[in-house]
């Protein structure tokens, strides 16, 4: 069943930029490769964490939006937690509010 999905990693703060765009693009094509369907990609940057993670207090944050079958979540986050770059992740399934608060706020984000 296809669904749509939101999933926002921490990445740890020691990557260089370069290393952080082969991160994502990793999850990307990963997603993608698996017959999903990217629907928009946020980088949100460096960012405080609210507590250390692996005695760091920052981390890099990126949020993907994307439409999936329900079978290939279990499969990305088996993936995530293989990879040492990430530090935390949280995968949703989006009900149909989300996405439409989802649209609205990437129209805000486009109008400013």
């Amino acid at each position: 069943m296809i669904k749509q999905y939101e999933t926002v990693f921490i990445a740890t703060p020691v990557l260089s930029e370069a290393q952080m765009k082969e991160a994502v693009a990793k999850y990307v094509d990963y997603i993608t490769a698996k017959g999903g369907e990217i629907v928009y990609q946020e980088d949100w940057g460096l960012r405080q964490l609210a507590y250390p993670i692996q005695k760091k207090t920052t981390g890099f944050y990126y949020l993907i939006e994307f439409k999936a079958d329900t079978q290939l979540i279990d499969r990305l986050e088996t993936q995530y937690r293989r990879d040492e770059r990430i530090m935390r992740f949280l995968t949703f399934a989006m009900d149909k509010h989300a996405v439409a608060y989802a649209e609205k706020r990437r129209a805000n984000k486009q109008a400013k």
